[in-house]
C-alpha cells in the first residue's frame, strides 16, 4: 500500500482538499452569527466545518461517491471506539454492526471499481493486488497478491484511521491556536510557508493519539524495571514528544530535531502521514488568513483521552 501514500500520491488530493475547503467555508459563514456590538463572527467549527472535511477527503481518496461521506464518518468514530474503555462496556453492538455495514459496504466498492478502474486508491490497491508492487518477475517468483479479505480489511483501516483522527488533529490546532494568538497571527502572515512547520508542531504538541498500546513479546528491562512477556504497556506519545528542549513551548518556528512520535514508529509507523499531513496543511493555509483575532467563543467539549483523542464541540469567534 505504501505506494498509494507517498508525499507525491498525498499532493495529488490537494486541488481536492482545497475545494472542500472553500465549499465548506461558505456554509460556515451561513450558519455563524455576528455580534451585534464588536462585529466578530461566532461559529461552532465541528458540526458546520470539521467533521466534514475529513470525510469528503478519504471520501475522494477511495474513490466512493462524495454523499457517502457521512456513513464513512460514522462508521470510522465507532470503529475507533475499539479503544475506548468506556465505549467497550456499552457500545459493542453498534461498534459490531458498523464493522458489519462498512464491510458490505467496501465489497460492493471493490465491485465496482474492479468493473470500472479510475485513479482512485481502491483501483490502485485492485491493480497492485493484481500486478504485485513491480509487476510479475520471473526473478522474483510470482507476484504479490492480496486476498479479498485483505483488501477489504485494509480500506476499513484507511477508512478508520483517515476520518476521526483528521477532524481530532484539525480541532485540536484551532484550539492551540487560540491559546497562541501570537502563533496565529505569524501563520496567517505566511501561510504558505509556514504552514508545513505548524503542522509538525501541533501533531508533536498535542497528538490526537495520546497513548498507544503494546504487546510485549519478549522480557524488557528499562531503567532497571523488568517487563515480563506478554505485558501490556501503553507509552505516552504526548510527553515523549514534549521530552526535548523547550518541549512545553508551542512554537511553529522553533527548530526541532524533527522527531516525534505521533504517527508511531518503525513497522507501525502510519501509512496515512503524508496524506494526514497534507490535509492539515491546506486547511491552515486556508483558515489562518480568514480568522484574523481567532479566539475560543465557550469551553470546547473534548472527547475521552483513551483512543482517539477528540473534540466534540469547539466554538468560535473571529474578526
Amino acid at each position: 500500500m505504501a505506494h498509494a501514500f507517498t508525499p507525491r500520491e498525498a499532493d495529488k488530493w490537494r486541488p481536492a482538499m482545497r475545494e472542500f475547503l472553500a465549499e465548506l467555508w461558505g456554509r460556515l459563514l451561513e450558519s455563524a452569527s455576528v455580534d451585534s456590538v464588536d462585529g466578530s463572527v461566532r461559529a461552532e467549527f465541528i458540526s458546520g466545518f470539521g467533521q466534514d472535511y475529513p470525510a469528503r477527503v478519504i471520501a475522494t481518496v477511495l474513490g466512493a461517491p462524495e454523499a457517502d461521506a457521512g456513513r464513512l464518518y460514522r462508521w470510522a468514530s465507532l470503529f475507533q471506539r475499539q479503544f475506548d474503555l468506556t465505549a467497550l462496556a456499552t457500545q459493542v453492538p453498534e461498534m459490531e454492526r458498523a464493522c458489519v455495514e462498512a464491510q458490505a459496504y467496501v465489497s460492493a466498492l471493490l465491485a465496482a471499481k474492479r468493473a470500472a478502474p479510475a485513479g482512485d486508491l481502491v483501483s490502485l490497491l485492485l491493480l497492485r493486488s493484481s500486478s504485485g508492487s513491480d509487476g510479475p518477475s520471473a526473478a522474483d517468483g510470482p507476484a504479490d497478491s492480496l486476498s479479498e479479505d485483505e483488501l477489504v480489511n485494509l480500506v476499513l483501516n484507511v477508512i478508520a484511521g483517515g476520518s476521526e483522527t483528521s477532524q481530532g488533529q484539525l480541532a485540536h490546532a484551532l484550539r492551540l491556536f487560540c491559546a497562541h494568538p501570537e502563533q496565529w497571527e505569524l501563520l496567517a502572515a505566511d501561510p504558505a510557508g509556514l504552514a508545513p512547520a505548524a503542522v509538525t508542531e501541533v501533531l508533536r504538541f498535542e497528538p490526537v493519539t495520546v497513548f498507544n498500546a503494546r504487546l510485549l513479546t519478549a522480557d524488557v528491562e528499562y531503567r532497571g524495571v523488568l517487563f515480563p512477556a506478554g505485558t501490556i504497556i501503553s507509552p505516552c506519545t504526548e510527553r515523549a514528544n514534549r521530552e526535548v528542549p523547550d518541549g512545553e513551548d508551542f512554537d511553529i518556528t522553533a527548530a526541532r530535531d524533527g522527531r516525534m512520535h505521533s504517527f508511531g514508529v518503525g513497522a507501525h509507523y502510519c501509512l496515512g502521514a503524508n496524506l494526514a499531513r497534507a490535509e492539515l496543511e491546506e486547511a491552515l493555509k486556508f483558515l489562518a488568513p480568514r480568522m484574523p483575532g481567532l479566539a475560543l467563543d465557550g469551553e470546547p467539549v473534548l472527547g475521552n483521552i483513551e483512543g482517539i483523542w477528540g473534540v466534540e464541540s469547539l466554538p468560535l469567534r473571529w474578526n
